[in-house]
């Protein structure tokens, strides 16, 4: 297991037979998906941090686009993509199931996922590249009140029930950094991010701060802002989270 991320010139990790080993970044929204329903579903996996700035050769024969993340199974094969990523883990291992069991709920579900990708593509812009406009702003605004309206159909405090499912897991990584806007857009610095307008959603923020898969991956605001600062300059600074083994 890496404790640093690993870069060109770096030697490929030797795995261990029969266990998962999962390729991943420390500020990769996409890869704290997959993190968070392996430690939801109590799994036992090898974690190698990957420098998506300046990937290690090895890496391409590992993820042949070079893409993260990337799961090995413990037969070496090897799966990429987020989305598919976390529907195998789910289906493969039925402990702790994450989806809707109503198939029609599930299908409710990967909807709302897909949604919210608007909101995921438009943080990036944000964030990463500086580009804000009025329908940037809108954008995000309109699809923090449809998760606020969803929160309310719900039967229980998350959209999972009484406990945080798949759809939980998947909004979450962008949920964390949303505090991040209010840096870099006056128009969320004005107050739009408000307890009163999003109450259920601010309420579900604080419960899956509580959630133990959620605090194996936590990453605080003001980390997450040196990184896109550093990220910004062209230096993507991924080893500053100290990374237990």
């Amino acid at each position: 297991m890496s404790t640093k991320h690993l870069s060109k010139g770096s030697r490929m990790p030797m795995g261990n037979k029969g266990k998962l080993r999962l390729f991943t970044n420390r500020f990769c929204p996409y890869c704290q998906r997959v993190q968070l329903v392996l430690d939801a579903k109590k799994l036992q996996y090898d974690v190698i941090y990957v420098n998506m700035h300046n990937k290690p050769d090895w890496f391409y024969q590992i993820s042949p686009l070079g893409k993260l993340p990337a799961l090995e199974l413990e037969n070496g094969d090897v799966l990429y993509e987020s989305l598919i990523i976390v529907d195998y883990l789910d289906e493969k291992y039925i402990q702790h199931p994450l989806h809707h069991k109503d198939p029609l709920k599930k299908a409710k579900d990967k909807i709302l996922i897909e949604q919210f990708s608007k909101v995921v593509n438009t943080m990036y812009n944000m964030l990463m590249l500086t580009t804000t406009n009025d329908d940037n702003e809108s954008v995000i605004s309109d699809g923090l009140e449809t998760f606020e309206k969803e929160l309310n159909n719900r039967q229980g405090p998350f959209y999972g029930g009484m406990h945080p499912g798949m759809l939980d897991y998947m909004i979450w990584p962008w949920c964390e950094r949303a505090e991040l806007l209010k840096l870099f857009s006056s128009y969320f610095r004005s107050g739009v991010l408000n307890k009163n307008k999003y109450k259920k959603l601010m309420e579900w923020k604080n419960r899956m701060n509580e959630d133990t898969a959620v605090k194996k991956t936590f990453i605080d605001t003001e980390t997450h802002i040196k990184f896109v600062q550093s990220h910004r300059a062209g230096i993507p600074e991924y080893d500053l989270v100290n990374i237990s083994v």
